[in-house]
């Protein structure tokens, strides 16, 4: 099976560099990216399409195919708890993507409990038979899905997500 990741157009929060809970819809850019990943997948025939329930995502989908869309909440982003509206550099960016680091950023989800969920997703995943699935998530979920195909090696995933509309192929 081929699993197809896709991380959502920009969103506001994305342009301004915060941390965010709030459920944001695309920027205009954010509409952009996802009308030429359309094109870019077009010539794909999806067995499903698995989408993370919260705006940018879904709207991302609605662009980028015409297909049937299932919501999952395991895919949701990363809760970043009390950071949510703060900029990204209150944390050193190193330590919150670090799989093997135990400190705490104010009440935002475990790295472990959040790739636990992700890695439940996709070991159910497994037993279905599709041959190309698709799945519009969140950077942190493509954080997620690199540990789960490519192993968590040294622990450190902050470069290791997808950029807004970049898509990635994995097999499964």
């Amino acid at each position: 099976m081929k699993i197809y990741i896709v991380r959502h157009g920009e969103v506001p929060h994305n342009a301004l560099g915060l941390y965010n809970n709030a459920d944001e819809d695309l920027t205009k850019l954010g509409i952009v990216q996802a009308k030429e990943l359309r094109e870019k997948i077009k010539n794909i025939n999806f067995d499903i399409v698995i989408c993370s329930p919260l705006n940018r995502a879904k709207h991302t989908a609605e662009i980028i195919t015409n297909n049937k869309i299932i919501y999952d909440d395991r895919i949701k982003e990363r809760n970043c708890g009390s950071l949510s509206g703060k900029p990204l550099e209150v944390t050193n960016r190193d330590e919150y993507w670090n799989y093997y680091n135990d400190i705490s950023y104010g009440t935002s989800e475990d790295i472990k409990i959040f790739f636990k969920r992700i890695y439940n997703f996709l070991d159910e995943l497994k037993a279905k038979k599709y041959k190309n699935v698709l799945i519009i998530a969140h950077s942190g979920v493509s954080k997620a899905f690199s540990g789960y195909f490519e192993g968590i090696k040294d622990g450190k995933f902050l470069n290791r997500g997808l950029k807004n509309c970049e898509i990635k192929e994995y097999q499964l």
